[in-house]
């Protein structure tokens, strides 16, 4: 009988990049029957497709051997197996079979994002140890010359132990050629030849920069959290006569649920009494809030904006809308295939090979050719040391850590070497509309009054909206501060639930609300809704202003683009790079900004559609970027091959994406690609010469005209011509400065 395949969910701690990833991935499949392994750094998750004789305690424990602690999560099974690796972290957590996807990520769950300090963690106690020990390596040299050295080699010891230790533990599970070995093997070499203070200061840069990866990495996993913080913890259950407060998580099918005005909606359901404006921009980007009544659907997560409404619940918690988008973004990020580091994938080839030559030129002369042994050993370990990988080690990284900290002088966040080198090849940028294309706050574009002034029927809608916070409200009211339009007392203000507001403005007995409200009360002529109609075909949203039931004034308002937004699309055109609008408004609206702009338009989309649309573009063959600010774009950020956040976002957007525009400019993304393009270039540079002085000195020393001491001083030299080209990158300033 076949062994039967089932899936075992981990979590893996300490993965902080694609190279972390690769390791585990490796060591994993390397587990006789294991079918498949799926990681993903984000969520700090390991997905495995295995056959049922797995040892899944030995599988966790392997993993964890590499320097990243793993524990089971779940299996397919009836009952799940702790697969808890002792030395992995504190306490045991058992975890129920079938799917966890909400669950794993509650309070007691995950220990690596429990609120420790970063530095407490064990990375940073690590690289502050070594820091230490460095410096008092330093003061005991001072005083004591004589034993500077072996202080020294304390010093290294502290920093190096560990990073050998998961050399060997990778090198047994499959990746011997790790960055770790590289590590190593530089600063062994460093010793033998007497540069043990280098070798020591080396491998504290490398803990340094381990311990920021790792910081960054703790912060990216925080993104699934804040997804289910967006549904409230507790609900208002109508049972009877009687309203009580329960468990928003224990709702049932077809109870009712009281949503008071500004409240959050605590789970799917229809409206059953009241009628009320909903503001959906949570879940679908919708930029206006939606008035809805008995009979409509509402989403767990939006906001009722006005009054109180009932709703009856149609799905359980673990089935809701924000659910569904939290299974969502955790499939697409644990999708995305581990991308090896370019030092990983070519070290695989250049340390071996390094070493198999400085053997050779050892051994060789004196067996095959009667030469000194003391002459070609000597000359072998020169070539070890020419070819010792610090300038190599350091070249990515040196260019990733200039342009990451220019990018960020500019705004622009990227989680991580990969990300950087990624965004050069983007051919496709799907952009959400609200808030990323459009400032995401309605402004009022057009004023027409009838029989009065235009700042008269400004300062009768500003009386009449004074103290609300519905955004339309509010692009009246900030337009009347704009024009200076004064903000006459408002006497019997009242809500009409889901048409407008009314009350007495001096003698006149005003009201504002929608066209539909407007024409119960007064009729309004045929050009009249001529103009309203021109106004709507603008994706404008209009409001209709009564004195006395006679028409007064028509106000019309749009969510406008930003003031860079074309710029910042013709930019990316000017790359090759294409562009498309991916958003939840209305198909009316998001023409009229999509024709404004030049671009392609998809409206009226849910999550699932953004995400499935950015499948289909990279089953075209496109790589997508997908730019967007909120909970909505959260699985289609994830699904892109880069998720870029807006600045002024949820921080769901912020942390499920891959980079981010911090300061909202639509010219940013353009100057995004553009400094990978640059840091590329600059990594091509450094690998040349790195590379290239090695190969200058390989020769030199193989016909004795180089020794110990030039080789190190060839590795020195390259290692600083490495970091200063790489410094270069500091100077870069996006779309004012010119080509580095």
């Amino acid at each position: 009988m076949d062994a039967r395949i089932g899936t075992t969910r981990f979590r893996v701690e300490g993965m902080d990049c694609a190279s972390c990833a690769s390791k585990v991935d490796t060591a994993a499949r390397r587990i006789q029957g294991v079918e498949d392994v799926s990681v993903s750094v984000v969520s700090g998750t390991m997905s495995v497709k295995h056959t049922d004789n797995v040892d899944l305690t030995d599988l966790a424990r392997r993993v964890s051997n590499l320097g990243y602690p793993t524990r089971q999560l779940q299996t397919d099974g009836s009952a799940a197996r702790s697969s808890k690796v002792p030395d992995a972290d504190d306490g045991d957590h058992q975890h129920p079979a079938g799917d966890d996807r909400i669950h794993m990520h509650g309070d007691d769950d995950d220990d690596a994002d429990d609120g420790t300090p970063w530095w407490r963690t064990r990375k940073a106690i690590l690289t502050t140890a070594c820091g230490g020990a460095l410096v008092a390596a330093y003061l005991v040299g001072r005083v004591m010359p004589d034993v500077g050295h072996w202080a020294f080699l304390i010093a290294l010891l502290v920093g190096l132990l560990p990073i050998g230790r998961r050399a060997i533990a990778g090198a047994l599970a499959g990746s011997p050629f790790s960055i770790e070995t590289l590590m190593s093997i530089a600063a062994i070499g460093a010793v033998i030849i007497g540069a043990t203070e280098e070798a020591a200061t080396v491998v504290l840069l490398f803990l340094v920069g381990e311990m920021l990866e790792g910081f960054a990495a703790s912060r990216a996993r925080a993104s699934i959290k804040g997804l289910a913080d967006l549904v409230p913890k507790t609900a208002l259950l109508v049972d009877g006569d009687d309203v009580r407060e329960v468990p928003a998580s224990s709702l049932a099918l077809k109870q009712v649920v009281l949503v008071r005005p500004g409240d959050r909606v605590p789970a799917d359901g229809e409206i059953v009494e009241g009628r009320g404006a909903i503001d959906e921009a949570p879940v679908t980007g919708e930029s206006v809030p939606k008035s809805k009544g008995v009979g409509d659907a509402v989403f767990a997560g939006t906001i009722n904006t006005d009054t109180v409404i009932k709703v009856r619940v149609t799905a359980a918690a673990a089935d809701n809308t924000i659910s569904r988008v939290i299974a969502l973004v955790e499939e697409a990020q644990e999708s995305k295939a581990p991308t090896e580091r370019f030092i990983d994938k070519f070290s695989k080839y250049y340390t071996p090979g390094v070493l198999l030559v400085g053997a050779l030129v050892a051994i060789l002369p004196p067996l095959l050719l009667g030469q000194s042994w003391s002459e070609w050993v000597y000359k072998g370990l020169a070539i070890l040391l020419v070819g010792c990988p610090c300038a190599l080690v350091i070249s990515t990284p040196a260019a990733i850590a200039a342009a990451l900290s220019a990018g960020a002088r500019r705004g622009l966040l990227l989680k991580g070497g990969a990300v950087l080198e990624q965004l050069r090849t983007i051919t496709m940028v799907a952009m959400d509309k609200t808030g990323t294309l459009t400032e995401g706050k309605p402004k009022v574009t057009d004023v027409v009054a009838v029989g009065r002034s235009d700042a008269q029927v400004l300062s009768m809608a500003a009386a009449l909206e004074t103290g609300s916070s519905h955004p339309l409200a509010l692009a009246i009211l900030a337009k009347a501060k704009a024009d200076k339009a004064p903000i006459p007392p408002g006497f019997d203000l009242q809500a009409v639930p889901g048409k407008g507001v009314t009350g007495s403005i001096g003698t006149d007995k005003a009201f504002l609300g929608s066209v539909e409200a407007a024409a119960e009360r007064t009729t309004i002529t045929e050009d009249v809704r001529t103009r309203i109609a021109a106004l709507n075909d603008e994706g404008k949203t209009v409001s209709v202003l009564l004195a006395n039931d006679s028409l007064a004034g028509i106000f019309a308002i749009r969510d406008e683009p930003r003031a860079d937004a074309k710029a910042g699309l013709q930019a990316l055109r000017d790359a090759g790079v294409g562009t498309v609008m991916l958003t939840g408004d209305n198909q009316r609206t998001a023409s009229a900004i999509g024709a404004s702009l030049g671009m392609d338009v998809r409206a009226g989309l849910l999550p699932q559609d953004k995400q499935r649309i950015v499948r289909e573009l990279q089953g075209q063959g496109s790589v997508v970027a997908k730019v967007g600010d909120g909970i909505n774009d959260a699985p289609a950020l994830a699904a892109a091959d880069i998720g870029i956040a807006m600045g002024g976002g949820t921080d769901v957007a912020l942390e499920t994406a891959d980079a981010a525009v911090l300061h909202g400019r639509v010219t940013d993304i353009a100057d995004m690609i553009a400094l990978s393009k640059a840091t590329m270039a600059n990594i091509g540079q450094n690998i040349t010469l790195a590379l290239g002085l090695k190969a200058v000195f390989l020769v030199t020393t193989v016909v004795g005209i180089t020794g110990l001491w030039p080789a190190i001083l060839a590795d020195t030299g390259a290692t600083v011509l490495v970091t200063a080209n790489a410094m270069r990158l500091l100077a870069w300033r996006g779309s004012r400065s010119h080509s580095i």
